[in-house]
């Protein structure tokens, strides 16, 4: 990889280069692309800003200027984080209007949505929002508010390079998803990913903190900000390692944990589930349907749910009949499940769970959220109030 902007990642003497997403290969293809239109040249290098406010140079590959269209491509580079889409050209195609407005579709190699429930529309590419986003800020930044430009992402390799992911079982046909939150892979092997985490928990608890708020990724992060209207500095990452991460909170003395997130990933908690990779297990639809089936759903309801790929497809069915209290349920079974695990601490954990959709909307939780907004509160003031007489 050539000097990119990444910075290494150090632990135990061991260094694990970072790499950057399919999102930021599409979103610098598509820059430079559009790029080349206005200047009527080849150009070998580009840099973007990531969501996450990295800065990347990349290298320019297949550079192609055919009037007001261009072509260009990136390789895409997980860095120590290999995965099906490690090494493959990412390919962006702008062509300039006069429309004023920009679209973005996925050509060749790149999925297209066949079913509900990933937070795109049937039918629509599987380009996620966040790089949707960028590639479009990116290339009006190039061309200024007046011009249009239609841009096409496609991958040669992404229809045979899909077959090692998981994209088929989500409905996902036909080639490879453009994806990324933050537009950068940060590798680690598991137990220095798990260490890396608990250290920010060991910090948060230096720092005086006596409750956390764990969420699986980004998306969590981001609803405790927006929906529940906390600041992010009390929110910790705990990927798939929920009950590591539950044991670290104990272990360091955390009085009150709030776990936020979405309902796919939280329900694995309901059914014992505290590695929440789906290499490790996945019970999401049986959780789902045994709690339905407790507040007597009809058969037919359950058969629907159980033979839905995805939570957010279920979600749908179980609105239609009316049984939106087994998300409740659900969140109180997580409380239930970690309080078991836990159940020899000296001082056991207030735990509370918090459920969302794709669209940001609460599902459910073991109590009224704005109760247990107004318990973090109360701890954060007595929390400045401990620290003020201290000093």
């Amino acid at each position: 990889m050539s000097d990119t902007g990444l910075d290494t990642l150090w632990h135990n003497g061991k260094s694990y280069r970072k790499g950057y997403t399919t999102g930021s290969c599409a979103t610098a293809a598509a820059k430079v692309a559009a790029l080349m239109v206005l200047r009527q040249q080849v150009i070998n290098q580009v840099s973007i800003v990531t969501p996450s406010g990295v800065t990347l140079r990349l290298n320019v590959e297949q550079p192609l200027i055919c009037g007001q269209q261009a072509s260009a491509a990136i390789r895409k580079d997980g860095g120590d984080d290999v995965d099906a889409t490690h090494g493959m050209l990412i390919f962006a195609q702008v062509a300039l209007n006069d429309s004023g407005s920009i679209g973005i579709v996925g050509g060749e190699g790149v999925g297209t949505v066949t079913r509900k429930g990933i937070g795109l529309p049937v039918g629509s590419s599987a380009i996620n929002r966040t790089p949707l986003h960028t590639i479009e800020e990116a290339v009006r930044e190039v061309i200024g508010p007046e011009r249009g430009a239609e841009i096409v992402i496609f991958a040669p390799e992404g229809e045979e390079r899909a077959q090692k992911t998981y994209n088929g079982r989500l409905g996902i046909l036909g080639g490879i998803s453009i994806i990324g939150t933050t537009g950068i892979v940060t590798p680690m092997s598991e137990e220095s990913w798990k260490r890396s985490l608990a250290l920010e928990l060991e910090m948060k608890r230096a720092q005086g903190m006596t409750s956390v708020i764990l969420v699986p990724g980004n998306h969590g992060e981001r609803f405790v900000q927006e929906q529940m209207q906390l600041n992010g500095d009390r929110v910790v990452t705990m990927s798939n390692f929920v009950g590591y991460m539950l044991q670290e909170t104990q272990r360091l003395g955390f009085r009150r944990v709030v776990l936020v997130g979405h309902l796919g990933k939280l329900i694995k908690v309901a059914a014992g589930i505290f590695h929440t990779h789906s290499h490790i297990a996945d019970g999401r639809m049986e959780t789902l349907v045994t709690r339905l089936a407790l507040m007597g759903a009809p058969r037919e309801l359950l058969q629907a749910v159980f033979e839905c790929s995805t939570t957010e497809a279920a979600m749908e069915l179980i609105e239609q009949h009316g049984l939106q209290a087994v998300y409740n349920d659900i969140a109180q079974a997580i409380c239930a499940r970690i309080n078991q695990m836990l159940r020899f601490a000296v001082q056991p954990l207030q735990c509370d769970a918090v459920l969302f959709s794709f669209d940001n909307i609460v599902l459910g939780s073991n109590r009224p959220v704005n109760d247990i907004v107004a318990d973090l509160r109360t701890e954060i003031s007595q929390e400045i109030l401990c620290e003020k007489e201290s000093s």
